[in-house]
Order: C-alpha cells, then sequence, then structure tokens
C-alpha cells in the first residue's frame, strides 16, 4: 500500500451502518428517471424486466456480497478490479466508472427533475432558458454539496430519498388500483408479453442499466461500521425491494397509458398525473389530464417526491464514485491531487468539486446542442451514461473469478456458488449490451427498422456509432492518462518498500 493510501485513510471516519447501506442502496438502485423509457416498449417490457432479475440481477447480489464482505477496503470496485488484473486496468475501468455519474446528475437526473417541475407547478409550459439554468444548476450543485458533507450529515439524502420512493411508488401503486376500478385499464392478452431479440436488444442495456449498483457501498468500505457483515444483509434485501419498486410502477404506467402514449422522458410523469384525476381534475378526449383540488395537492406532492428521489439518485453515485476515484488516486491509478480525503469532512472533496464542474459542463454543452429540446438532451445523454456504466462493469464482473484464484487465503464471510459461471454469464450479458449500444441489431440487422434508435435512419448508421464509440474510447484514453500521472505515487510507494 502506498504511503499516500495510509496518510489519507487515516481521515476517513466510521459512520457508515447497516441500515444506512440499505437505503443507499435503495437509492442506488432504484431509479425513477428511466422508468418510463423501459415502460415505452411495452408488455415486453415487463417480461425481460423479470428474465433479467433472474438471470443478471440475482447473480450480481451474489458477486457483490462475496466481493464487498471479502474485500472491504475503502474503493470497492476499483480495488477489486486493480487486485485481479493490475493498476492500469483498474484507472480505465474506475475512470469509466466515475465519469458516467457527473454526466448522468447533469443531464438526465436534471433534466427529468425540471420536467416534474414544469409539468405540476408551471402548467406543462417550458422553463425560460435562464429559469431552466437556474432551477437545474441548483439542483447539481445541492448534489455536489450533499456528497462534500461528512457522510453522516450526507448519509440522510439517501436516508430521505429512500423514503421519498416507498411513498412516491405506494401512491401511484395504490393509485392505479383506484383509477382501475373507476375507469378500466388496459387489457393486455398473453400475446404482449412475449419477449422478442428485437425487444431484448432494445432493453436489456436500460434494465441492465437499472440493475447496477451493488457494489457502491463498498466504496466507502473503510466508512463502514462491519462491512463484513453488514454488505451481504443490505444487498440481499435490496435486491428484492428494487425489483418490486421497478415492475410495479412499470405495469402501472403500461395499465393506464396507451404504449404510443408513453415516453421516455415524461411517461412515468403523465401516467401519475393521469391516475391522480381520481382525487380531483379530469381526462380530455385527446388524453390530456387536467388536475385539480385535491387532485393537484397530491399531484405537487409527487411532483416533490419524485425531484427528491432523482437527486438521491445522483448523490448516491456522486458519493460514491467520488470516492472510488480519490481511492485510485491515492494509490498511484490517477493523479495524487485527486486522491486527497478532507480533514474536516472525511469526503474527496476535489473530486466532488470536479465532479460538479463536470455535471454543469454537460448540461450546458447538451441544451445547447439540443436547442433545449429536454427530450433530446435526456435520451443523448441517457446513452452515453448506460453506455459508458455498462462497459465499467467489463473489469468488475470478472474480477471474482480471479480474486477467487489469485487471492484464495483471503477470509470470505460470504461465499457466492458457482464463482466462475456467475462471473462468465454477467460479464458476457454486460459485453452483449455494450455492442448492442453501440451498434443495435449487430448479428441480425445493424440498424434495422427494428433497433435502429427513434430519429435515426438507416443511413445515418456510421454517424450513430461514432456518437457512441468515440466518447466510449476518449474515456477510455482519460483513464490511461490519469494512471500515467500517477506514476509519481506509484514510484514513491516503490522506492519506500
Amino acid at each position: 500500500m502506498p504511503a499516500a493510501a495510509v496518510a489519507e485513510r487515516q481521515k476517513l471516519r466510521k459512520h457508515f451502518g447497516r441500515f444506512d447501506i440499505l437505503f443507499f442502496l435503495l437509492c442506488t438502485i432504484v431509479g425513477v428517471d428511466t422508468i418510463g423509457t423501459v415502460a415505452s416498449s411495452g408488455a415486453e417490457a415487463f417480461t425481460w424486466l423479470i428474465v433479467l432479475a433472474v438471470v443478471f440481477f440475482v447473480p450480481s447480489a451474489l458477486l457483490t456480497a462475496e466481493l464487498g464482505a471479502a474485500f472491504p477496503d475503502e474503493g470497492g470496485p476499483y480495488i477489486w478490479t486493480s487486485r485481479a488484473f493490475g493498476r492500469l486496468a483498474g484507472a480505465v475501468n474506475n475512470f469509466l466508472y466515475w465519469i458516467t455519474n457527473p454526466v448522468w446528475l447533469g443531464g438526465t437526473l436534471s433534466v427529468s427533475a425540471v420536467t416534474a417541475f414544469t409539468t405540476f407547478f408551471n402548467d406543462g409550459k417550458d422553463l425560460s432558458t435562464p429559469a431552466f439554468y437556474a432551477f437545474t444548476l441548483v439542483f447539481v450543485w445541492v448534489g455536489v454539496l450533499a456528497a462534500i458533507l461528512s457522510f453522516d450529515i450526507g448519509k440522510w439524502i439517501p436516508t430521505i430519498g429512500a423514503w421519498s420512493r416507498f411513498v412516491l411508488l405506494g401512491l401511484f401503486t395504490v393509485t392505479v388500483v383506484v383509477y382501475g376500478v373507476q375507469h378500466g385499464l388496459h387489457g393486455f392478452g398473453i400475446g404482449d408479453f412475449s419477449p422478442t431479440y428485437a425487444g431484448f436488444v432494445g432493453l436489456v442495456p436500460v434494465l441492465m442499466f437499472n440493475y447496477v449498483g451493488f457494489e457502491l457501498p463498498s466504496t466507502a468500505g473503510d466508512e463502514m461500521t462491519d462491512a463484513q457483515k453488514d454488505v451481504p444483509f443490505a444487498v440481499f434485501r435490496s435486491a428484492g425491494l428494487a425489483v418490486v419498486l421497478y415492475a410495479l410502477p412499470i405495469l402501472g404506467i403500461l395499465l393506464v397509458l396507451p404504449v404510443k402514449a408513453v415516453t421516455g422522458l415524461g411517461g412515468f410523469i403523465d401516467a401519475i398525473r393521469q391516475v391522480f384525476t381520481v382525487y380531483g381534475g379530469h381526462v380530455a378526449a385527446d388524453g390530456t389530464a387536467t388536475l385539480s383540488g385535491a387532485g393537484s395537492l397530491l399531484g405537487d406532492l409527487a411532483a416533490i417526491l419524485f425531484i427528491l428521489t432523482v437527486l438521491s439518485s445522483g448523490v448516491t453515485w456522486v458519493m460514491g464514485s467520488d470516492r472510488a476515484l480519490a481511492v485510485s488516486g491515492y494509490d498511484g491509478a490517477a493523479p495524487r491531487f485527486l486522491g486527497v480525503i478532507s480533514s474536516r469532512f472525511g469526503t474527496p472533496v476535489r473530486v466532488n468539486i470536479l465532479s460538479g464542474v463536470v455535471s454543469t459542463a454537460v448540461l450546458v454543452l447538451a441544451h445547447e446542442l439540443t436547442d433545449g429540446s429536454a427530450a433530446k438532451l435526456f435520451g443523448a445523454v441517457l446513452g452515453l451514461a448506460v453506455s459508458t456504466t455498462l462497459v465499467s462493469y467489463l473489469g468488475i464482473f470478472p474480477a471474482l473469478a480471479v480474486l477467487r484464484r489469485k487471492a484464495p487465503d483471503v477470509p470470505r464471510p460470504y461465499k457466492a456458488p458457482f464463482p466462475r459461471t456467475i462471473s462468465v454469464v454477467l460479464t458476457l450479458l454486460v459485453l452483449f449490451a455494450s455492442v448492442q449500444l453501440v451498434a443495435p441489431g449487430l448479428g441480425d440487422h445493424w440498424f434495422g427498422a427494428d433497433y435502429a434508435p427513434d430519429g435515426w435512419s438507416y443511413g445515418e448508421r456510421w454517424k450513430y456509432l461514432l456518437t457512441e464509440a468515440v466518447p466510449l474510447a476518449g474515456f477510455m484514453l482519460l483513464g490511461a492518462l490519469f494512471w500515467a500521472l500517477g506514476k509519481p505515487t506509484r514510484t514513491a510507494s516503490a522506492t519506500t518498500e
């Protein structure tokens, strides 16, 4: 361990308990910003949601429970990857793992929050450009501030976010039942749930994006009071809750709205507005929902809960990924400047501020490039966030099998069954999803009518390929550059030894 790591780890404070980890995981895994995207694929989406819960979600929980308990050091996935494959692989992988989150916070999450605000508090009218920037910049920097604060204070954001999910999704589910009794629901035939390959290609990346994150609390491994016991406890309980919290609102949206009316950005919000008319309001012949009385009050409450939910998603991911990047900084896989833990807060303040700057840049750049179109901004940033996230797991998932072989004597309070099978299956699934993100339909009919993303034609397939592949390649090169800049730290460690 480099001397820098010893010095920085002494600044960390242990105040991350069992239920803190559980709430943190619920905010990490259960995101409401992509519920509409999944539901827009129709009843088939529900089928793939359940299938991937079995073949992807549960195995990844088993994998993380072992690694998080056996290797409970600060940095979590960076530590696992670098121990399994070396610091260079860890550096590249960790940069991808980190960069996703400021991009996601400044793009997808901030736009989702704006959409909820305008839908319920601004009569559905878009904000002016100055008002848009004022709202989103406050959203981004409140999230960064929560990540900067000492964890015994900042952890209340995930706690509030977890309860916001329970109340929002619970209220929505109950209201769907009431709405169905009063107005009837859209019916489904058995054939509507039949899985198709095209549906799988379209859904698997975003469903996997929803289903990853069990490892995130382990980025604060040295801040946990008892990682070896608490990580498996929190992982397995959050897994069951997450599947239910995803499945119920997606099914509710499909029961209330016609599939053609469900959009990636506003699908969940539109469904909330429509079903809440049972408390006051009406639905016009063209499908426009107007709330009044108690319906309007509950709609406003739902909007506030929605904003808190997406904010807490961003905060937890920034908290975790920023810690992982800081660890790579004092471990010699990133610039030493970034590998500093604040003595006052016990958090990586320098990386937190860098995340805020990146989020702000992404927000402004994406807004200007899409001419202020919220839907285009949402789709563009979501695609980039999904691709960088999934590629980072190509380093994390194989680590289970490799570390079983390379570090067999490390005590493992929990051991996952069939470690090699789990690593291979999860890695292959992520690899397939990553390829399909860059080249949809490859292996069947690349960029054919069933696979091309909305708004893209077959003739634009090479342009689309470049828009996805170039940022990924650029991020990987930056990860390698970070590793090169960490050489002085590695050299100092070797000299000391």
